[in-house]
């Protein structure tokens, strides 16, 4: 009964109310309704566009009952959104290019010619010289605008030099490695770095010059040699190790004193060899340790993916794609092997 009666009585007010505002309150009525009604996949609650927004921004300032004929949101809301189209509105009116002035033509062509006709100096050089004409500019805005001389031509990047060049190197080290009686025994090794690959691995407990001259030759039989052959500056390859590799078309290059990322190939499987061996064993003489080595290297030529190869081992091998898959243990079950059975 009361809601007939306050039904009733808006009518009458109705009758006496400008059409002006009858028509602002029907539109924004019949927004509220679109927006209630607009079909949503998730959302429980309607979601609000840019231009719903704009709508009551602009019904606050026209209407001034539109507190009353708002039902969605809270008059607080509106007020927000006002307040927020404000600051955009002022951020768009007081935008500006921003950064300092650019400098004019004869400026940036003084400081070429500066530049140009003096390649000794330097920014700070020129910005003096500048001081003294009354010409105040940074040092970034001389650096922009200063002679870079001539384009060079593309070239090819080290990445691809080295690549070119890797099936044609090979690096050498020595390693030492303490037995169960607290005797040193060294391990020399060497690796290509086409492929990665251990070509050979020896080990001996009094290395000498001839000893090592001995794994050279041993390494590179039927003519299986590289071009260059990298190698520390230890006195154990002897005075005369240069000499003696150029002797069978070999170029033995010594890499700088104390700096071990010149060879970090070799220097790298020496840290694969001890963490994934030579930590989790301990040696009882020089045969334990030759076996053991011999077994890895297999291992490691044959089976042991390579990131930098794409996960490839350094000797390729055909394998079966079909078939059980069986395992076989390497060291003893330190590694397995996984592979089709035929």
């Amino acid at each position: 009964m009361l809601e007939l009666l306050s039904l009733l009585l808006l009518s009458v007010r109705g009758q006496v109310r400008s059409r002006q505002d009858l028509v602002i309150e029907n539109l924004l009525l019949r927004h509220q309704l679109a927006v209630l009604t607009r079909p949503t996949r998730t959302r429980r609650r309607p979601r609000l566009r840019t231009w719903d927004k704009v709508l009551w921004v602009l019904a606050r300032r026209i209407g001034a009952a539109w507190r009353q004929r708002v039902v969605m949101v809270s008059p607080d809301t509106v007020v927000q959104w006002h307040r927020q189209g404000w600051r955009l509105f002022w951020r768009w009116t007081s935008r500006h290019a921003g950064g300092r002035p650019r400098l004019s033509a004869e400026v940036q062509q003084l400081i070429a010619t500066m530049s140009c006709e003096n390649r000794l100096w330097g920014t700070e050089r020129i910005r003096g010289e500048l001081l003294k004409l009354g010409i105040v500019v940074s040092n970034r805005s001389i650096r922009r605008y200063r002679w870079r001389g001539p384009v060079r031509p593309p070239r090819q990047t080290w990445r691809t030099f080295l690549a070119n060049h890797a099936h044609h190197l090979w690096a050498a080290d020595l390693l030492t490695v303490q037995t169960l009686t607290f005797k040193t025994l060294y391990v020399l090794v060497f690796i290509a770095h086409g492929r990665r690959e251990l070509m050979h691995v020896n080990v001996t407990a009094n290395p000498t010059a001839a000893w090592v001259w001995r794994q050279v030759i041993e390494a590179t039989p039927w003519g299986r040699k590289p071009r260059h052959l990298l190698r520390d500056r230890d006195a154990v390859y002897g005075r005369d190790f240069r000499q003696r590799a150029e002797r069978i078309g070999i170029d033995a290059i010594a890499t700088p004193i104390r700096a071990p990322k010149a060879n970090a190939i070799v220097e790298r499987v020496i840290g694969t060899l001890r963490r994934e061996c030579l930590d989790h064993v301990v040696v009882l003489s020089e045969q334990h340790l030759s076996a053991v080595l011999t077994e890895f290297v297999r291992y490691y030529n044959t089976e042991r993916p390579h990131r930098t190869l794409r996960l490839e081992t350094p000797e390729p091998q055909v394998r079966s794609a079909v078939g059980p898959v069986r395992s076989r243990p390497v060291l003893n079950g330190l590694h397995h092997i996984y592979e089709r059975a035929a």
